[in-house]
């Protein structure tokens, strides 16, 4: 199966090729796009493993000069995003394979970004100033199902020296070609399954509950959010079922896509948590997320009774999702407080500064102060529903 995604901003559409067995097509991607001498971004975690020896094998099967970088961390710097810059430009490689997770693929588009501009990192943050001519093409392999990463136009950078989460967009951030292939994803461990698969959730939830305007990104994210509801658990009780990971790569997509319509303070709070405390994203939005539907409450009664009643769940109201989510989390044996994956109250102001400052509480479904945000942490952070 293959979607076209039309680009404007690019000569040529974007295409996801769905399906398992696609990655044997990385190569010929490659090559459509006039990449001679790829490289390859991934984390150290991936690197040893066998899928990303077969990729590089698949590229060099296609007489492809394929380089390898794997210094991504978990939550991606500054620095691992100018070490691959370093890297490429040592290697002289012509595009970039972003490959695995969401950190790897942020990495991976910002280095396509930044590489051959005459700005600094942080500079690239304005559109304006980059030269999208000198941008290299991409090519977007997943190898989770969360961020949705692989068809965005953005990514999300730490910057360590104000341990803050900056986020950088360009139009022509998006990857030319995608390659949604799930048997990449069958030995993602059931807590990593379960933690990027919340991830998911929590994109398509707060997209659908943005009070902005966007009738096809809403429609999106509620079916995003069914998808999740039937096949997250699959995927977290049997990693080898093939469907329930397929599913979960289309929902992670369609994810990214509904949140052009704007997130919330899921993202706000785990930004700022994040970056304090270098905690896996997929887990922090996972915790928060219960605890910023109630906070939220006021503002989305309707909102959250029609998703009920789309998902089919018992009851059709507010504390029907609301049960839902906390039912989810706990089938998935994921935590319930920040205190639980060692988070404390020590910087609990700076939170609540930071969280409100966070882009992406523009769009949360009502306004919230610092006061409000500080608020918010603690009670996800000692369980207070």
């Amino acid at each position: 199966m293959e979607i076209a995604s039309y680009n404007n901003n690019w000569s040529y559409p974007t295409n996801v090729r769905v399906g398992a067995g696609r990655l044997q097509e990385l190569g010929k991607c490659c090559r459509q796009l006039g990449m001679q001498a790829p490289l390859l971004i991934t984390d150290p975690g991936l690197a040893s493993l066998p899928i990303v020896e077969q990729a590089l094998q698949v590229c060099r099967d296609a007489g492809l000069q394929v380089g390898l970088f794997s210094a991504v961390k978990g939550n991606p710097t500054g620095t691992n995003v100018l070490d691959g810059v370093a890297a490429l430009k040592a290697g002289n490689h012509d595009g970039v394979i972003a490959f695995g997770g969401g950190s790897a693929i942020d990495a991976a588009k910002t280095v396509a970004l930044v590489a051959h501009q005459e700005i600094s990192l942080w500079e690239a943050r304005n559109p304006a100033n980059v030269d999208a001519s000198r941008m290299l093409p991409v090519v977007a392999v997943p190898t989770t199902a969360g961020t949705g990463s692989e068809v965005g136009n953005a990514a999300v950078i730490t910057d360590e020296e104000n341990h803050t989460k900056r986020i950088i967009f360009h139009p022509r951030m998006l990857p030319a070609t995608v390659i949604l292939d799930p048997e990449l994803t069958l030995g993602l461990p059931p807590k990593l399954t379960a933690a990027t698969g919340m991830d998911a959730l929590a994109h398509n939830l707060e997209a659908f509950l943005a009070p902005t305007y966007h009738p096809m990104a809403e429609g999106i994210a509620l079916e995003g959010m069914r998808l999740v509801r039937e096949y997250l658990p699959r995927a977290v009780r049997n990693g080898q079922d093939i469907d329930a990971r397929l599913q979960m790569l289309v929902a992670s997509s369609m994810g990214a896509t509904a949140f052009q319509r704007g997130l919330g303070a899921i993202h706000a709070v785990s930004h700022s948590v994040g970056a304090l405390y270098d905690s896996h994203h997929g887990l922090l939005n996972a915790i928060v997320m219960p605890y910023v539907l109630q906070m939220n409450r006021p503002a989305i009664e309707a909102e959250t009774a029609r998703a009920a009643r789309y998902l089919g769940l018992p009851h059709t109201d507010f504390n029907g999702l609301l049960d839902w989510v906390l039912d989810l989390r706990a089938e998935l044996e994921l935590p319930h407080t920040l205190a639980e994956i060692g988070v404390d109250d020590s910087r609990a102001d700076l939170i609540g500064e930071m969280s409100v400052k966070d882009v992406t509480s523009r769009t949360n479904a009502r306004q919230l102060d610092a006061g409000e945000y500080r608020q918010l942490f603690l009670n996800a952070l000692t369980g207070k529903l």
